[in-house]
């Protein structure tokens, strides 16, 4: 008896057509990208902008069958095509007072019969400290340095590679930090910390100067007050430079805070004698190494 065998064709086409409807029923026939960011800037109107972008994956999907919506808060929006591209969608939310943490996700109806696809839940945090810039992006140990963004507090610090910075809170828009004792020729990662969390500024130059000081030594009895001068090597930057001087014999030493003026190579302050000790005074971050003046306070 003889069988006649079916072609080979006969057997792989319904194979393959099989395997190519697999296929496409597993592919969406868009792909929804949240354009969206995770932490939006606070703004006064507390209006914010979701947008998402939606391509077709196969032509025979019309561009007129393509419905954008938004879910949050369980209430489902339509969403608007943009005016600069017709595959973005954006959507303005005013957030209710209070809320730092928005919850959504994007529903999109597309093609005829209409199918469906839609995203995972994602949030968007209402960033309430942010920063924008920093005003000079290097700088010799004790200059002034100011930091613009929104949302500061009085508790935010500037931090040098994680160490902090002595910060002076300005306003909400605003804060200023000295340049730490730290070695220079360097490039410090500085940092906003507070209770919201740290939020990084940028990258800081700490450049080299050097400093001397006249007279070298101080010899007091108690009472006795004794001019100091601080001399930089180049003119001191707007704001001014901050010499953090410290001592080990607080008691032994009256002085006051020692600031270089904007544009001037010097500075002299007076030192009153407290009570009797010996001791020194410290100056950090200087070229050629750290400063120190003896001190010494004796009862006559």
């Amino acid at each position: 008896m003889h069988i006649k065998r079916a072609p080979l064709a006969s057997k792989i086409l319904p194979w393959l057509g099989a395997a190519v409807a697999a296929l496409l029923a597993g592919c969406s026939a868009v792909t929804l990208t949240n354009l969206t960011s995770t932490a939006l800037p606070e703004n006064p109107s507390q209006i914010y902008t979701f947008t998402l972008r939606v391509v077709k994956n196969f032509d025979n999907v019309p561009d007129q069958s393509i419905s954008a919506h938004i879910v949050l808060d369980g209430q489902t929006y339509p969403m608007k095509r943009s005016e600069f591209s017709p595959e973005v969608y954006e959507f303005e939310y005013q957030v209710p007072a209070g809320r730092d943490d928005i919850a959504y996700y994007y529903l999109v109806d597309y093609g005829s019969p209409p199918s469906e696809a839609y995203t995972d839940v994602m949030h968007a945090r209402i960033a309430r400290r942010y920063v924008l810039s920093l005003e000079a992006n290097r700088g010799p140990v004790g200059a002034s340095v100011g930091v613009l963004g929104r949302g500061f507090t009085t508790q935010d610090l500037i931090a040098f590679d994680g160490s902090p910075a002595r910060t002076v809170y300005a306003s909400s828009t605003s804060l200023t930090f000295f340049v730490p004792p730290v070695p220079s020729d360097h490039n410090y990662q500085v940092t906003v910390n507070g209770a919201t969390g740290n939020s990084p500024v940028g990258t800081f130059h700490v450049d080299p100067t050097s400093v001397t000081v006249a007279p070298a030594s101080l010899a007091l009895a108690p009472g006795a007050k004794q001019s100091l001068t601080f001399s930089l090597s180049a003119a001191a930057p707007e704001g001014g430079i901050l010499l953090d001087v410290t001592t080990d014999v607080p008691e032994s030493v009256i002085m006051p805070e020692v600031i270089v003026p904007q544009g001037e190579t010097s500075v002299t302050v007076t030192v009153e004698a407290g009570r009797p000790g010996a001791g020194s005074l410290f100056l950090k971050g200087y070229s050629p190494g750290d400063l120190t003046v003896p001190v010494s306070v004796t009862a006559k």
